[in-house]
Formats: structure tokens, sequence, C-alpha cells
């Protein structure tokens, strides 16, 4: 599926709840289906940095395609990095450096999400993209 269709789902996964706090439930859950790193990964090399929680990101390349996996000790953090990985994990390098993500917006995270944790969304998404920038290198 692509990008732009996974962020239209999510958009209407949202639009289902009234308000913010259903929404920041909603978005607990789906920390719960995160696709864990493993343990090996949580090193310091793998924390992003501009989180103000812990998030660790590791990332393979297998196929022509980067997968994403994740952890956080915030649950609201996992749900965002959750969010992200379903988005961008399973996708080539070039799909993943020219997301726009518009998601993010539609949804409303900009506008209700407190600046510590857009800045950490920021980072997540900044590097998802480096990492897809590394893989095409290499490529």
């Amino acid at each position: 599926m692509s990008i732009e269709k996974i962020e239209a789902e999510i958009v209407e996964e949202f639009d289902m709840f009234e308000d913010w706090m259903e929404k920041y439930e909603y978005l607990i859950e789906l920390g719960k289906s995160l696709p864990l790193i493993e343990e090996q990964y949580k090193t310091e090399d793998k924390l992003i940095k501009g989180c103000q929680s812990q998030v660790w990101l590791h990332s393979e390349f297998k196929d022509g395609k980067v997968i994403f996996t994740a952890d956080s000790d915030a649950i609201i953090t996992k749900g965002m990095v959750a969010l992200m990985i379903r988005v961008l994990s399973k996708h080539t390098p070039d799909e993943i450096m020219n997301a726009k993500l518009a998601f993010v917006e539609k949804i409303g995270f900009t506008k209700h999400l407190s600046p510590t944790r857009s800045n950490g969304l920021v980072s997540m998404i900044k590097q998802m993209k480096l990492d897809a920038i590394a893989y095409k290198v290499k490529g």
C-alpha cells in the first residue's frame, strides 16, 4: 500500500473521534501494536536526539525496502512512533525521502501536541528519512 493511502487511512481513523482525549487514548492503543526493537538495539546510538522521552529507532534494509522497529519509555511517544512506522516502514528509500506526511497536520498533531512532543515527532521523521538516505547511498 502506498504511503499516501496509509496516511488517508490514519486520517479517517482519527476523524472518528470527537475530542483529543479520545485521540490520545487511540494513540496509546496504537503504541501497544508497535513493532518492538530487539533489546540488542536499545543502545545510545539508536536513541533519537531531540526527543524528551527515550525513543530507540532501528532500521534494516531488506529487498529494497526499509524496515523500522522502535520502542519508547513514554506511552504517547510510543503511539507516535508506531504511527510513523506504520506509514514509512516497508517502503523504498525514495518513497520515504519523498513522503510529505501531510497526515500529521490533518489529524491535528501540529495543534495538539506539546512543543516538546512536536519536536520529538520532527526528530523521529528526520531520523527515519536520514536512514532512508543512508540506504539509498549504500544501495
